[in-house]
């Protein structure tokens, strides 16, 4: 990866890959949610000084976006992905194991980046929370849409709410990441996923 000069000081270019540092990122804010994760923190974890950080990526709101753009990219793509099954039960099923993959990964920090911080409470967290709520609910309203286009393909019967068959992959996939981040085991999770698709109407 070619190191990224394009806004270091003039005649000094940045010594460091970015990529690898918006990763390193990435693992702070999920470890320890936004309003835990102090700038020490993360320029320690990083390998750079606050000011290449400053300069690289702006200030730490930014660089928790950009992070969650990461998180998105190449952790959760499953969510969005699932939502071309060609059945509303295959939905469900690639959401549910693409977030049991997800939370039970050794590799990965415990629980789910954007439930964690989706939740945080403090006056320097109530922007990235409102954004993480944001980008929750647009997925939220993509699995509504799908689920109404499968009621009318007869997925469901005409009764069948879309609003909460959605509300209800959310909830699940919000218990799956507080249990695992409470250290439940993958085995564990797998019974959730398993019982929930016993729940999961139509066929």
């Amino acid at each position: 990866m070619e190191v990224d000069a394009a806004t270091a000081p003039k005649g000094r270019p940045r010594e460091f890959c970015v990529d690898a540092a918006l990763a390193a990122a990435l693992r702070v804010f999920w470890s320890k949610g936004y309003e835990g994760a102090s700038m020490a923190d993360l320029t320690e974890a990083m390998g750079i000084t606050k000011p290449s950080l400053y300069a690289a990526f702006g200030n730490k709101e930014a660089l928790f976006n950009k992070a969650l753009d990461l998180y998105e990219r190449e952790k959760a793509d499953f969510m969005r992905a699932a939502l071309e099954a060609p059945t509303a039960r295959g939905v469900a099923e690639r959401l549910m194991y693409g977030a049991l993959d997800l939370y039970s990964c050794p590799d990965n920090p415990d629980g789910c980046l954007e439930v964690i911080n989706s939740v945080a409470c403090g006056a320097e967290a109530e922007c990235v929370r409102k954004a993480v709520v944001a980008r929750g609910a647009a997925i939220q309203q993509a699995m509504r849409e799908r689920f109404a286009r499968a009621r009318d393909a007869g997925d469901f019967s005409a009764d069948t709410n879309p609003d909460g068959l959605a509300q209800f992959l959310i909830a699940v996939n919000q218990g799956m990441a507080v249990q695992a981040g409470a250290g439940a085991t993958r085995a564990e999770l797998e019974r959730l996923v398993e019982t929930s698709l016993k729940l999961w109407p139509g066929r």
